[in-house]
């Protein structure tokens, strides 16, 4: 695992990425758009059982995450304008980085979280350049309800500043996600079946920050553009697409969120889409019980298309 850094679309940030590289021939390259309230890093597990079959394995830290910060206060912030735009930017970016590394290779991307809606929008601008997209604990939600969220966290910022942190705004995005767990041990038991997870994601200073305002906008923002009719119907109709999630994740409402995801692509005449759902498997797939059996799936995906 090595460490890269180059500027960010904001113009005053300095974005950390890392690379996985497997020791032989490159067969191809998974580029990890991570989560909100996250980073790179925690995908180094997965990383590496990608290089042991030949695969180099990218990811950067978002603006306002892990080691993407000017400092411990702009944690779960992006910008004050065009959030979820330099977001985006950063992500092509590196892949702009990755293919000048690793030229003529098949090329993948995966999401996870708010990285899956951050991946949904990137495949309508730039699948045709793909080999396969992978969309990870993703959901649909109605523009109604996004047009409110963002029409609130506006209107907090006018009050209190972009970097405001919303207790409000963060229990409205969050408040019900623990409601249908049974004997509840933390705020976070809805990541994970498994609690040493939780735990080790509570003890975590770079996870779990409440996002400001900032982050709330680009957060609703690239949800909306990815949860749009048209976005479906944008995506190159040739591109392999696998969605996969959690059976019990809160953030695909519980399957029913991932499946509508799914429906609309297969609507939209997408003809290699793919869904696999993990019974009695939260949010963070890639941390829980399930973790061997996501990893072998996802090979499998790749693999055919390398």
């Amino acid at each position: 695992m090595e460490s890269i850094y180059y500027p960010s679309s904001d113009g005053k940030t300095t974005i950390h990425a890392l690379i996985w590289r497997p020791q032989g021939e490159v067969l191809g390259v998974l580029q990890i758009i991570h989560g909100m309230a996250e980073y790179a890093e925690r995908y180094a597990p997965f990383a590496n059982e990608l290089t042991k079959r030949g695969f180099a394995v990218v990811a950067e830290d978002h603006l306002g995450h892990g080691q993407s910060v000017i400092s411990p206060d702009y944690l779960g912030y992006f910008t004050e304008e065009n959030a979820w735009q330099t977001v985006l930017e950063d992500v092509r970016a590196l892949t702009v980085k990755a293919k000048e590394l690793f030229p003529n290779k098949p090329y993948f991307l995966m999401g996870h979280s708010m990285g899956s809606f951050f991946c949904r929008k990137y495949i309508t601008l730039y699948g045709e350049e793909l080999s396969g997209a992978i969309i990870m604990g993703t959901g649909q939600m109605p523009s109604l309800i996004l047009n409110a969220a963002l029409f609130l966290t506006k209107s907090q910022a006018k009050k209190y500043g972009w970097r405001y942190r919303s207790k409000f705004i963060d229990n409205l995005a969050f408040g019900s996600y623990n409601k249908k767990i049974k004997n509840k041990r933390t705020p976070f038991d809805w990541l994970s079946v498994n609690p040493e997870n939780v735990d080790k994601y509570l003890a975590d200073d770079l996870c779990g920050v409440t996002f400001t305002l900032s982050g709330f906008a680009g957060l609703f923002g690239i949800i909306k553009q990815a949860c749009a009719k048209q976005a479906a119907q944008a995506v190159p109709k040739n591109l392999p697409v696998y969605f996969v999630a959690g059976s019990e994740d809160p953030v695909g409402d519980y399957s029913k969120g991932v499946i509508k995801a799914y429906q609309s692509f297969v609507e939209a005449g997408v003809n290699d889409v793919e869904l696999m759902l993990y019974n009695n498997s939260r949010h963070e797939i890639l941390n829980d019980y399930c973790a061997p059996q996501v990893v072998s799936d996802i090979l499998e995906f790749v693999g055919k298309r390398v």
